[in-house]
């Protein structure tokens, strides 16, 4: 059965109300299983949340996708794979697996579609040309798609921000895999979209629950799978590119993270409260202000993405064209602007003059508050910036 961009749609919009239809059931299943989220220090929740979203997120892709993708491999290991995982991370969510626990149970789960040909055997590098990885494509995809589905369990920390980006980076692989001819692919990445849009209508600030590492191991489980059959086993240059751009936030958040962790000689694995989304609640923002604008960022990435793939900025034989290349130029700088706004200017100059608006009323010197805003700066740890939050947004913005 041939799929189109009809397919996708319908399959995404069947996995939405699935989801959406299943999510209270999983809620009230979480509470029965004590699997609920109380409010901590780190978490910016403050009421108890069910925490086994997940399951409604299975619900409607794997329905969708039994109904819309091929009956033949890998497709049928693939939703297995998402079983797997989905069950690995709804026993985190009720039993808190040690963590060596639970990474063995992510590579035994992502093992199945890769034993069922999900794998990069080769890819094209720019003025490379072809690279073999020969033995190692499988382990090398195992590791890669375990990589994805914690980069999206580690940005799962603030209500509807990792259902939102997910949704987004999946809508941007589908248009992308139809083009490369993979329709499949696509069609899966609908499903990803629509489950994950469907989830959000119950995640969204004030979230009444929280997809649990269940949705997040799921979500990032299928993106990788995705990503994959979608995109790397293509000789396009998007396919190296584009996953990389088009889940920059939640991997340059992830990184961030893991390098202050070890920077202090803290595990890896130790939750904390350095996340983006983290920091711009210290300094005064709500949680649907920074979920907003962390969405912008991941759709400006998204659109990068996209033109790199349709604006025929060079031929086949890689020659730029002019006009088009200075518009991806321009592209690149307006989203990298962005970013850096988004990184530098809102999180830490604004915090800046927050912080010496508040120190200058207590009569604090100039090198007291310079010392001050290094330290708070450099460490992460500040408290939240919040006394006369809108006094302030007036004069900082």
């Amino acid at each position: 059965m041939a799929l189109h961009p009809i397919d996708a749609l319908a399959a995404g919009a069947v996995a939405a109300a699935l989801t959406a239809g299943a999510t209270p059931l999983a809620g009230r299943i979480s509470v029965r299983l004590g699997a609920v989220d109380q409010p901590r220090e780190r978490g910016l929740a403050d009421r108890a949340t069910p925490r086994l979203g997940g399951l409604a997120i299975l619900v409607g892709a794997v329905v969708a996708g039994v109904l819309w993708l091929p009956d033949g491999n890998p497709y049928p290991a693939i939703l297995l794979g998402a079983l797997a995982v989905a069950l690995v991370g709804s026993l985190d969510d009720i039993f808190d697996l040690h963590p060596a626990a639970k990474l063995a149970g992510q590579l035994a789960a992502c093992a199945i579609p890769v034993a069922a040909g999900v794998t990069v055997d080769n890819f094209t590098l720019p003025f490379v040309h072809r690279v073999d990885l020969g033995e190692f494509g499988g382990p090398l995809t195992l590791l890669g798609i375990v990589l994805v589905v914690n980069v999206v369990n580690l940005s799962d920390g603030i209500d509807g921000l990792a259902s939102g980006v997910a949704a987004i980076a999946a809508v941007t692989f589908s248009v992308i895999a139809f083009d490369l001819g993979k329709p499949a692919a696509a069609v899966l990445a609908a499903i990803v979209a629509g489950a994950a849009l469907g989830f959000l209508l119950h995640n969204f600030h004030p979230a009444s629950v929280f997809m649990g590492d269940s949705g997040s191991n799921l979500l990032g489980y299928l993106l990788g799978v995705v990503i994959v059959e979608g995109t790397l086993k293509t000789n396009a240059l998007i396919a190296l590119v584009g996953p990389l751009v088009i889940l920059a936030v939640p991997f340059l958040d992830t990184t961030f993270v893991v390098l202050k962790r070890m920077k202090y000689g803290r595990p890896i694995y130790r939750a904390d409260a350095n996340h983006f989304h983290h920091r711009l609640s210290r300094i005064g923002f709500s949680q649907r202000r920074t979920v907003m604008y962390l969405y912008g960022w991941t759709i400006a990435m998204a659109g990068l993405a996209l033109a790199l793939r349709f604006v025929p900025y060079s031929d086949s034989a890689g020659h730029l064209h002019p006009g088009w290349a200075a518009l991806m130029a321009v592209l690149g700088v307006v989203v990298l602007a962005a970013s850096v706004y988004l990184v530098f200017v809102l999180e830490i100059l604004k915090f800046k003059r927050l912080d010496t608006l508040l120190m200058r009323r207590e009569g604090a010197t100039e090198e007291e508050i310079d010392a001050d805003v290094a330290r708070r700066l450099e460490t992460g740890e500040f408290e939240a910036v919040r006394r006369g939050t809108e006094e302030f947004d007036a004069v900082a913005d």
